[in-house]
């Protein structure tokens, strides 16, 4: 019956007389307030929030008085009480609940106006575990769920940016609310405690050091409606999750027009592609494509790594994403907007950078303040129909590895920095993988080919393309060195890259053909690393 009545037979429009206001965000809340005070609405509050709006000489009524209960054990317990839960529970045309209010003294609360202690800040502010323990908001999460549910009769307000809104629907409507805007809060209610919770159980699990906890909760907050998914026909948004790491949900957008859902997914690779190269090191550039590196490059300075990674593939380039990890300057800038760019990312950019990308209207200038850290510790999760597939970040680096040499003769050292290199690039390509370098630089990338083999074909067949349009006599392959993102099943896949060139390779290993990929390297004289870490990538 309550139920019934709560859902289907609340009044469309209801007159809101009392509000009660428990906020850690106080942004607006004077003004706020203020407003409501002028409609006639008492007003109800706590704490910090009583004496905000008293300092401000507003009529305010503790929320003691409701429940004739002090505040105690520092503000953990004041609103935990019937005189509240009651007030906001209540349905006011249920006869029973209506004689209980009645009985026991319980006003109703029409309104509630209240966001919640900053437990993701604090968190991302590297607090100490008291400290992070003590902004776990209990008594706000319970009144904004009791207010949410009987939301037939109570607005709630969980944001600062919907009280203009409220305002201007209680002024037009002679200080009442509709049921389609009760609805519509109540819903923004529930999601945003439920992201709470989320952020809570997700440091839960990390404090337990439980990889995989057996319920995980994802949240995000929308950034921004996109036009439309990886197609026009499908709706998509970008939501920001509260992660620090840098990229594209940390950027500032300089300029340019909105960014796409392609657009956010291309440059999310091609940054933290770019992440793997220390600036400290060397300068880099990547050349995202539908989220595979066309070109990928170090130089002695961003220019010179541009122009390395540009001539891997041309072609592919047009249109593409660049990926700087040093700020971009006007040498760089000046080259990149020659060729048709869609986005630039870096983690900072000079003033005549700026400008110079500026005659570019349509390119997307994001300016991030620093690099993903490629060995830090995070979780990546995947739709699949019916469920979700969560892991641990890849956090694997080259650096970091014992490299095994397996075959008669090692790599020189310029191999094994050209190795070192290519190995880094292909944990940023699709599965199955194929990189040519050289000269710290990629000369052909095959990527999410069906079979390894095809992959050092196609890698092959695009440096050959890369060096008839740049009039070289023979593609860059010969004398290059191959990394491949997991081990080759059989010998023919390396045989493809000894056809293209290739002088030394590196590969997880791991095969039951090892022995016979060695020998075949050993009968050609070529060098081989096995790093016994593979870079699957899907």
């Amino acid at each position: 019956m309550s139920l019934k009545a709560n859902a289907t037979q609340a009044p469309d429009r209801v007159r809101v007389r009392r509000a009660l206001l428990s906020v850690f965000d106080k942004t607006g809340l004077v003004d706020f307030a203020r407003e409501l005070a002028a409609l006639d609405v008492e007003l109800v509050s706590t704490g910090g929030t009583y004496r905000a709006l008293s300092e401000a000489g507003l009529a305010v009524r503790d929320v003691s008085e409701l429940t004739g209960f002090p505040e105690i054990m520092d503000g953990r317990v004041k609103t935990l009480h019937p005189g509240v839960h009651g007030g906001l529970l209540g349905i006011r045309d249920d006869a029973e609940h209506a004689k209980a209010m009645e009985t026991h003294g319980i006003a109703g609360i029409d309104m509630l106006v209240s966001n919640l202690y900053p437990f993701e800040e604090t968190l991302a502010g590297g607090a100490d575990t008291a400290t992070i323990v003590e902004n776990i908001d209990i008594g706000g999460p319970a009144m904004i769920r009791a207010g949410a549910k009987n939301h037939g009769y109570v607005t709630v307000v969980v944001d600062p940016a919907e009280y203009g809104t409220v305002l201007e629907a209680l002024k037009s409507g002679n200080g009442e609310t509709d049921f389609a805007l009760r609805q519509r809060l109540a819903a923004a209610a529930y999601a945003r405690t439920a992201a709470y919770d989320a952020a809570v159980s997700t440091w839960f699990a990390g404090v337990v050091c439980d990889a995989m906890p057996q319920r995980v909760s994802v949240s995000g907050t929308l950034s921004e409606a996109l036009r439309y998914g990886e197609n026009p026909h499908q709706s998509a948004g970008f939501y920001r999750t509260g992660e620090s790491r840098a990229g594209v949900a940390t950027a500032r957008q300089l300029q340019g027009k909105a960014l796409s859902y392609n657009n956010i997914n291309d440059t999310d690779a091609a940054f933290e592609l770019v992440g793997e190269f220390d600036p400290a090191r060397t300068a880099a550039v990547a050349i995202i494509k539908h989220a595979n590196p066309c070109g990928v490059a170090e130089g002695s300075d961003l220019l010179d790594a541009y122009q390395k990674a540009l001539a891997c593939d041309p072609v592919s380039a047009f249109g593409g994403i660049v990926a700087l990890n040093r700020k971009l300057d006007r040498a760089a800038a000046e080259a990149i907007v020659q060729v048709f760019t869609e986005v630039i990312i870096a983690p900072e950019a000079d003033e005549d950078a700026i400008a110079i990308v500026a005659g570019k209207k349509n390119l997307r200038l994001l300016l991030t303040g620093g690099l993903p850290d490629p060995r830090a510790a995070g979780r990546t999760v995947k739709s699949v129909a019916g469920g979700l597939l969560v892991q641990s970040r890849d956090a694997g680096v080259v650096d970091d590895l014992d490299l095994k040499v397996v075959t008669r003769r090692a790599p020189s050292e310029t191999e094994l920095a050209d190795l070192k290199f290519a190995f880094r690039v292909a944990k940023h390509v699709k599965s199955n993988a194929i990189v040519y370098a050289r000269d710290l630089a990629t000369v052909g990338v095959g990527a999410g080919q069906m079979s390894r083999v095809d992959s050092a074909r196609i890698a092959a067949r695009k440096a050959e393309d890369a060096a008839a349009a740049a009039g070289h006599a023979e593609p860059l392959t010969r004398g290059a060195v191959v990394a491949s993102d997991a081990f080759f099943p059989f010998a023919d896949g390396l045989l493809s890259a000894v056809a293209a060139g290739a002088s030394a390779v590196i590969q997880p290993g791991g095969s039951m053909r090892d022995d016979e990929v060695i020998k075949a390297a050993d009968d050609n004289d070529i060098a081989m690393v096995m790093t016994g870490m593979r870079h699957f990538r899907h």
